[in-house]
């Protein structure tokens, strides 16, 4: 690949395949512009798989499904099936489309593109659901121009959420360290500095998952944002079966990930010429079904 002449900024505030709302971009215009505002909107229409119940939502086999939904299109479309008023008007639970902490953040990141505003979801692990464990998590970064820095935004916690976790920092600016990108996450695990075991969601933790979310991240400052158990490249590979080249390509690319805007182009360069990390028109999703093969774009 070329060096890109693109500006990171003007990357992330074009929609890319997940977060191009298609025909359903009217739904986004008259959206409010503040960010805890955006965020008010997307939990008006979007109740998270693992929450709903603890709020008073029963689920049907049917509904969780919907997490299945990849692109902010296909979401859209279930939205207006669903409740067909503007998206400011806050649903009934029932009414809401399901989704996980993925969900939420591309929902937003999308949003904040069609206003202009970078912005890209983010693949990682919260510190913040459970002491002294790093919670597998998606959040969403906006550029901030007049502080000229990304900021950090979980959109997935609510009024509710924030009360049941007892939140006290603002969700919309998260403080260092309570949300872990996961190309930190995979240098603290490599080097020795945290156990992989902590890293990860119910049953599922270790260095794989890490290099999962890793994978993902990386597509998704690609602007490809998949589900959180689509497969490919690297993580079909197997992390004890990954060469030296492998690792070593990955452990750059974890300080890339964390660097500022100069490091733009050699992440995608990088992205772009490596099989085991760019998306291919095909991959596997591991879904609570068995593993489907899906074709990409």
């Amino acid at each position: 690949m070329s060096k890109s002449v693109l500006d990171p900024l003007e990357y992330y505030a074009r929609v890319g395949l997940m977060t191009d709302p298609k025909e359903y971009g009217l739904m986004f215009d008259g959206l409010p512009r503040e960010i805890p505002e955006l965020c008010k909107t997307v939990q008006g229409v979007l109740v998270h798989v693992f929450w709903a119940e603890r709020q008073g939502l029963k689920l049907s086999e049917e509904r969780k499904q919907e997490v299945n939904v990849r692109s902010v299109a296909e979401k859209l479309h279930v939205v207006k099936t669903l409740d067909d008023r503007p998206l400011t008007v806050a649903r009934a639970l029932e009414k809401r489309l399901v989704g996980n902490c993925r969900d939420f953040s591309v929902m937003l990141c999308a949003m904040l593109r069609f206003q202009g505003v970078p912005a890209r979801a983010r693949c990682g692990f919260g510190t913040y659901f459970q002491p002294g464990h790093f919670e597998d998590h998606w959040v969403c970064e906006y550029w901030k121009a007049g502080e000229h820095r990304w900021v950090m935004v979980d959109a997935q916690l609510d009024a509710f959420q924030r009360e049941a976790l007892q939140i006290r920092f603002d969700p919309c600016d998260l403080p260092k360290g309570a949300f872990l990108p996961s190309g930190k996450a995979w240098q603290l695990c490599r080097g020795g500095e945290a156990n992989p075991e902590r890293f990860g969601i119910f049953d599922m933790h270790g260095l794989w998952l890490v290099l999962g979310d890793f994978v993902r991240d990386l597509a998704a400052l690609n602007n490809v944002e998949l589900l959180p158990w689509d497969s490919w490249g690297f993580m079909e590979k197997g992390v004890d079966a990954l060469s030296t080249e492998d690792t070593a390509l990955l452990d750059h690319l974890a300080t890339l990930s964390l660097a500022d805007n100069s490091m733009f182009d050699e992440i995608r360069s990088l992205y772009e010429r490596s099989a085991g990390l760019r998306v291919p028109k095909s991959i596997k999703s591991y879904t609570a079904h068995g593993v489907q093969t899906v074709e990409i774009g």
